[in-house]
């Protein structure tokens, strides 16, 4: 819904929403930025790219060579039988822990009255497949061939590997809400949404927590933005579009 209505506010504005349309190449010149697709092309004095799973590749693809890579952690939430909407009256978040830049589980209360649960922090075997076994060859090879990730994997091998077990064994997710509230029974999980966090690694094994940004005199791609990037999709855009116009419309 909020999505819905960033389209409606954008195309009242004069803006041109492309669905479905695969970039195969970007081309920079003195002038212009070109973006084509396998059906048209268009040219711009300047080129945002806010292409969260795919924004190494789209980097790439625009001739910039990037350091990192990015790696899926599926995010899983549970949802709470409405029997159970009084449960809590705010929000219930987990202290960070510095060396993630995973929020951890936490309880929300929804706009429409509902309290969900999660999201833990599951490697991921598709950049872009929500269901719990996706799995998707290219996105794993690329990954796998990557430096950065076998340093991450060695770091954070135990934390790992009891996410993918509390992913697969749901006791184990229920001992990890009851940190935050004891009253949760086991009966109370009942399915819900899946997310991806598309997570900048870099090759030295460092996991992004902050911005990372590659420029060029005409493009902004944002490689990775930190969480909850979606809950402030608003002052991030303010913010973009500041560095945008001081530095590519300056004159």
């Amino acid at each position: 819904m909020v999505a819905a209505a960033f389209v409606q506010i954008a195309t009242a504005k004069g803006a041109d929403l492309q669905l479905g349309a695969k970039i195969i190449a970007i081309r920079e010149d003195p002038d212009a930025v070109e973006i084509s697709t396998e059906r048209q092309s268009w040219r711009a004095r300047s080129l945002i790219v806010c292409a969260g799973l795919q924004s190494d590749r789209l980097a790439r693809l625009a001739g910039i060579k990037v350091d990192h890579r990015i790696v899926p952690f599926r995010g899983e939430f549970y949802t709470l039988p409405q029997s159970r909407a009084g449960l809590i009256s705010h929000l219930i978040y987990p202290i960070p822990n510095p060396a993630l830049p995973f929020v951890g589980i936490h309880l929300t209360r929804t706009i429409d009255g509902k309290i969900i649960v999660g999201p833990n922090a599951v490697l991921g075997f598709a950049r872009e497949g929500y269901g719990k076994f996706s799995f998707r060859p290219r996105d794993v090879i690329d990954y796998l061939a990557f430096p950065g990730f076998w340093k991450v994997a060695g770091t954070h091998f135990a934390s790992g590997i009891e996410e993918m077990r509390n992913s697969l064994w749901k006791r184990g997710y229920l001992a990890q809400c009851r940190k935050y509230c004891p009253d949760l029974s086991l009966a109370d999980l009942e399915p819900g949404l899946t997310g991806i966090r598309a997570q900048a690694v870099l090759r030295d094994g460092t996991l992004v927590h902050d911005f990372l940004f590659a420029e060029t005199a005409r493009m902004l791609h944002v490689c990775n933005a930190p969480s909850p990037a979606a809950t402030s999709a608003i002052p991030i855009a303010r913010m973009i579009a500041e560095k945008v116009l001081t530095r590519f419309e300056r004159g």
